[in-house]
């Protein structure tokens, strides 16, 4: 069974950093492109970041770019979010998940690429 946990979230003032692990079991991880996705209360998930299979490629949502970057272990089948310069409207559960298909990569995905999510894990930002 697919398995995905995240960890790493937690409450931070505004500016600090954040790093969030997934580490996933049950499939052959090298092989998938990952993302990570976000459910802010009063909001629908959106979109954060996602990473092909090798790490080669790599895309933002335009409100992360250049604060946040997703990469990936693949010999500890772990993918990775660090979160710098964190704004209160990060605030979210953010899950990992799988894309569906192996060997498949698109930059800005939709969710119909996925077929697997995580539970999440709480960020907080606040004063």
């Amino acid at each position: 069974e697919v398995q995905l946990v995240e960890s790493g979230g937690g409450l931070v003032q505004p500016g600090e950093s954040l790093r969030l692990s997934c580490v996933a079991s049950g499939f052959t991880f090298s092989t998938y492109a990952m993302s990570w996705i976000r459910h802010g209360p009063g909001k629908g998930f959106e979109w954060v970041s996602a990473i092909s299979s090798n790490g080669g490629s790599t895309s933002y949502t335009d409100s992360v770019k250049g604060r946040f970057a997703i990469y990936r272990d693949n010999a500890k089948n772990t993918l990775y979010l660090q979160m710098n310069v964190l704004k209160p409207e990060d605030t979210a559960v953010y899950s990992c998940a799988k894309f569906s298909n192996a060997n498949y990569y698109i930059d800005y995905p939709g969710s119909a690429e996925y077929d697997s999510w995580g539970q999440g894990t709480q960020v907080t930002v606040s004063s």
